[in-house]
């Protein structure tokens, strides 16, 4: 497990006009990830990101309002995880009715797409890397449509007020951090693309590095626009079309028109809400990951892992079994509900996630296919290679009310696509690559037009019994995000960990065959699972990023991954 140093860091408040580039932690000054506020907090990425959301927060606004500040500053800061061109999933808690609401501002396939529209000859998937850039692996942009539908609904200050500060940091430049200037010069296509290079290549030719000064005026023009216009500021003309001709430049041109863009429409509904031990945990629905998270405690909660610990190879055996099995479940059946009837009840079942769990103990290791929930229907084999760069954020207002919110552009740095300051999402390559099996039989997660691509993303509010807030949190991840929140919450609710500990434990993710162990596990704990049939090997995948906030006597303790830049922070 990796140990890390910590130390304060002082900043200024976003809202101040400033001469000089606001500073993010370097490696010798990391601030202290956790934190304790009395009245009002938020846990990001990212401590630029966390202050623009304070600011607002002081200056009397919302959850939802802050929740629009800190995306605009992740946007700048953390451009290669998520933005204004990309989508999210966002919880919010309603403190005076303790009711929780699901927003989707997932993106969505132009009209012009079509299933074969990633193969190649020999109707073999196109290579993955030539798919990241390529301009039909954009979809249209949901994330500022979602904050401005649930701003209008939650929000107490106006929609003008909420970008000024990341607009003046946009203008007057910020530090580049150790984790940007990584991902600059990183092994990615998409860092190597020519918008990309112009972006972060200083003018002696070189690129950015940990420490230096980075202006962002196209960005900062944009946000500029949107507090005067609002969201259509991104959907209408100047901005819309520049959106569509970039995404039409070869290499692999997509088909968007500006109607993709001018007929987006986020979705509000109502949050999955499941017990679990003596809380409820609340997740958003296809087709996002919340599905995953509730069958893999589901299937959980009729194991004895409550009773064993982080050091009990037989705690992880059952979590890396159950989460086979989970996903398994969830690849097969689970796309964009309007043209997938995805069996949520049926997965989400009692009965049936206890007879998925009765498996666990004679799986060993052994191959693992999706079972037959209540309701289900036959899909086709799943074909889906879902990437992460993604962020996630939570928030809890002065009045009680939060947001816990998990937002993309998919890949790093999208595409490497950019207009007006801002990277376009390669959210499309999360859509199976072959759209059928050999018989004709469609994947759940196939292209179609107007369809929304299948998401790992899992933002979760947890309440107690009488619907008070107890915690929310989530992680980026790609698709181990579901087994990235999963262990928290167990490693919380049955471990008894504190939020900080419980993000800090190494990531056990099992898909299909493999189980990926991050690097630091104890080898007793990775000897234990090979001897019981596991294929183990060392983490490939995105690292997790978790940020949450629990709800404690006296206010709200907050906690940041530390394998990321993130803090919480409050007041």
């Amino acid at each position: 497990m990796k140990r890390l140093l910590f130390a304060a860091c002082a900043l200024a408040l976003l809202t101040a006009p400033s001469t000089r580039a606001q500073t993010a932690p370097q490696p010798d000054a990391r601030p202290v990830q956790t934190g304790f506020a009395a009245h009002a907090m938020v846990a990001a990425a990212n401590p630029l990101a966390v202050e623009a959301g304070l600011s607002v927060l002081r200056a009397g606004g919302s959850a939802v309002d802050a929740a629009v500040a800190v995306q605009a500053a992740l946007g700048l800061v953390e451009p290669q995880s998520s933005g204004l061109g990309g989508g999210a999933f966002m919880l919010y808690y309603d403190a005076r009715n303790r009711k929780v609401t699901a927003y989707d501002g997932r993106e969505v396939a132009p009209m012009g797409a079509a299933p074969d529209m990633f193969l190649g000859p020999g109707h073999k998937p196109m290579p993955f890397t030539q798919a990241m850039v390529s301009g039909k692996a954009t979809g249209v942009p949901g994330a500022v449509a979602m904050l401005a539908l649930a701003q209008r609904e939650h929000g107490r200050l106006a929609w003008s007020q909420l970008f000024g500060g990341v607009e003046t940091l946009a203008r007057d430049g910020f530090q580049v951090t150790p984790r940007l200037a990584k991902d600059i010069v990183g092994p990615y296509p998409e860092s190597s693309t020519p918008d990309a290079k112009a972006y972060f290549t200083k003018p002696d030719g070189t690129p950015y590095r940990v420490g230096d000064v980075l202006k962002n005026p196209a960005y900062a023009d944009m946000l500029h626009q949107l507090g005067i216009q609002g969201a259509q500021a991104l959907y209408g003309p100047e901005v819309g079309q520049a959106i569509v001709d970039k995404v039409g430049l070869p290499p692999d041109p997509g088909l968007f028109a500006l109607s993709d863009m001018a007929s987006y429409r986020p979705l509000e509904g109502q949050a999955l809400c499941r017990p679990y031990r003596q809380y409820v945990v609340c997740a958003p629905p296809p087709p996002a990951g919340g599905v995953g998270v509730l069958e893999l405690l589901g299937q959980l909660a009729h194991t004895d892992i409550a009773h064993r610990g982080p050091q009990d190879p037989q705690a992880w055996y059952a979590f890396a079994e159950a989460s086979r099995l989970t996903y398994a479940d969830r690849d097969h059946y689970i796309g964009d509900p309007a043209f997938v009837p995805a069996p949520v009840a049926g997965l989400l079942d009692p009965a049936y996630d206890a007879r998925r769990a009765a498996l666990i103990p004679t799986l060993g290791g052994g191959p693992v296919s999706a079972g037959r929930p209540p309701g289900a229907v036959a899909e086709g084999v799943d074909h889906t290679g879902e990437r992460g760069g993604t962020s996630d954020f939570a928030i809890v207002d002065a009045a009680g009310n939060v947001v816990s919110m998990t937002t993309t552009v998919n890949l790093i740095f999208g595409t490497g696509r950019m207009t007006h300051g801002f990277f376009l999402n390669d959210q499309l390559n999360d859509f199976s690559s072959d759209p059928n099996e050999a018989d004709g039989t469609p994947a759940a997660n196939a292209v179609a037009p107007g369809k929304k691509p299948r998401s790992s993303m899992s933002p979760v509010i947890v309440l107690d019994r009488q619907g008070r807030f107890v915690a929310a949190l989530g992680s980026p991840g790609g698709s181990s995000i579901i087994a990235y929140v999963a262990k928290a919450l167990v490693a919380w609710i049955d471990w008894k960990l504190p939020l900080q500990q419980a993000f800090a434990l190494p990531n056990v993710v099992a898909k299909g065959d493999i189980v990926s162990v991050e690097t630091g596990e104890d080898p007793v704990i990775v000897q234990a699972l090979q001897a019981r049939g596991l294929q183990v090997k060392p983490n490939a995948g995105e690292e997790s990023g978790l940020h949450g906030i629990t709800a404690v006597p006296g206010g709200y303790q907050g906690a940041a991954d530390p394998r990321r830049e993130g803090v919480a922070r409050g007041y």
